[in-house]
């Protein structure tokens, strides 16, 4: 019967996320109505009784590789290009969202404190997973594009990483009345976890580098790094692990000439595998009747986050930018809550529900019905709101060319001298590099890979060739 509930939540995580790739939407809209229909609704699924005691360290290990596999997009030389209004929006903004959300709980919902600070800290981020599609349909104006997807990918590992601080000072701060205690204790959380994810990031390199393990076991090599990692930081310092991978991630992203295209790609189908079974797991584990008690005032708390925490965020991240009211506008619209959010937000509440904190049992649930309300609203909304304003792309014009050798080239060239706007891509960096030095756009990396989807202009692409 194990076997039979496994193979099934498989099936259906392929199912979702074929179906949310055959209507360009985000394929946590299907896999949250999945879980929601199989656990709360019909009663088919019970994630604790399938999994008893391991589903708290599955939750664990499934969130610490998801994390990795988004720091491992985070390359800190890449921050000095993205504009001072991404770098506002994954700094000051994200505070102000911080602040917002997590003071609209506590006063609107009359949540414990540490439960509303930790709410407010798990719902600063996005996510690329569920920008990206929502941006292929929308189509917006190259700039707003632009600055949604690098949101997307720059916040998830920092909003992660501080919604994990976030929790450490309020797991601390509730075992202890001391302030200096207090801080003691999260300097040791974020000292172990740092240093713990600096060694795994250092050893991982120095082994890659000496070919001390065969090209063949690299992807296998690094997820069992992680999870080792993960681990060793939790045992070191309780809550750590996830700070530990983070750091792990970013530190290899941004190691000059070490080859992980092979690795990223191996983490991007992991995380696919892992987001779509987790998210389904996790939704089923939903309460329902915990929503309906906390009444309206749910409805309230929702509508502060779209309409006050977002535009006030965009507000204070665009002060003194040249953009336009009507992008600033849009980018206050959309910002749709994904898969870390929901994941960090269960290992959180458990730990929390085990320290006896009151109302961690609402943090998940709230969490989701925040996801589903800023994902299916935004969906729904964005495109005309794009096209009222006049902020949405023109038909898509631009030829994309697989390949960049010397034939491909010639004929992007040629394309080009007619006035038609052309992409090329190639795994080759010989081929790019020769494709920019004559004036063609390339992409360096396999085009139908996730880190394509962020990097390569899709919204206007037209033909491929």
């Amino acid at each position: 019967m194990i076997a039979l509930s496994l193979a099934g939540i498989a099936l259906i995580s392929l199912l979702a996320q074929w179906l949310a790739w055959s209507l360009r939407v985000p394929a946590i809209l299907f896999l949250l109505l999945s879980g929601l229909l199989l656990g709360p609704v019909t009663g088919l699924l019970d994630p604790d009784q399938l999994l008893g005691d391991l589903l708290f360290p599955l939750v664990s290990l499934s969130v610490a590789i998801i994390l990795f596999e988004g720091a491992l997009t985070l390359h800190l030389t890449e921050l000095k290009g993205i504009g001072k209004v991404v770098r506002n929006l994954c700094s000051t903004g994200m505070v102000t969202s911080f602040a917002v959300i997590g003071a609209a709980s506590y006063f609107l919902l009359g949540l414990d404190w540490r439960v509303a600070m930790v709410l407010g800290a798990v719902l600063v981020v996005t996510g690329p997973t569920v920008i990206a599609p929502m941006l292929n349909v929308i189509r917006p104006v190259r700039e707003v594009d632009k600055i949604l997807r690098w949101e997307g990918i720059v916040i998830d590992p920092i909003g992660a990483l501080f919604a994990v601080l976030v929790f450490e000072a309020v797991r601390l701060g509730s075992q202890g009345d001391l302030i200096d205690h207090t801080l003691l204790a999260l300097a040791k959380t974020v000292g172990v976890g740092s240093l713990i994810g600096v060694a795994a990031g250092w050893i991982t390199t120095l082994i890659m580098r000496k070919d001390w393990l065969p090209v063949s076991l690299h992807k296998f090599g690094v997820l069992a790094l992680v999870l080792v990692t993960f681990t060793l930081s939790d045992w070191l310092s309780h809550e750590s692990g996830l700070l530990a991978v983070t750091v792990f991630g970013i530190w290899l992203a941004n190691q000059e000439g070490l080859d992980l295209e092979e690795v990223l790609a191996f983490k991007e189908d992991l995380a696919v595998i892992l987001i779509s079974s987790l998210f389904i797991l996790l939704a089923a584990r939903l309460d329902l009747a915990q929503l309906w008690q906390l009444g309206p005032m749910v409805l309230v708390l929702l509508c502060v986050v779209q309409f006050v925490a977002r535009p006030l965020c965009i507000l204070v991240s665009t002060l003194g930018s040249d953009l336009p009211w009507r992008a600033r506008a849009l980018l206050a619209w959309i910002a749709p809550r994904g898969i870390v959010a929901a994941a960090v937000s269960a290992s959180f509440a458990i730990s929390m529900h085990e320290a006896g904190i009151e109302d961690a049992d609402k943090l998940v649930p709230l969490v989701f019905a925040v996801i589903i309300f800023t994902v299916v609203l935004q969906s729904l909304t964005a495109t005309p709101l794009a096209r009222l304003l006049g902020m949405r792309q023109s038909a898509p014009d631009t030829w994309l060319l697989i390949g960049a050798n010397s034939v491909a080239r010639a004929i992007g060239r040629a394309l080009a001298d007619q006035g038609i706007p052309v992409h090329l891509s190639d795994p080759a960096w010989e081929h790019c590099k020769l494709a920019r030095m004559s004036g063609l756009p390339c992409y360096f990396g396999n085009p139908q890979s996730e880190h394509a989807e962020l990097h390569l202009p899709l919204t206007s692409i037209h033909t491929v060739l």
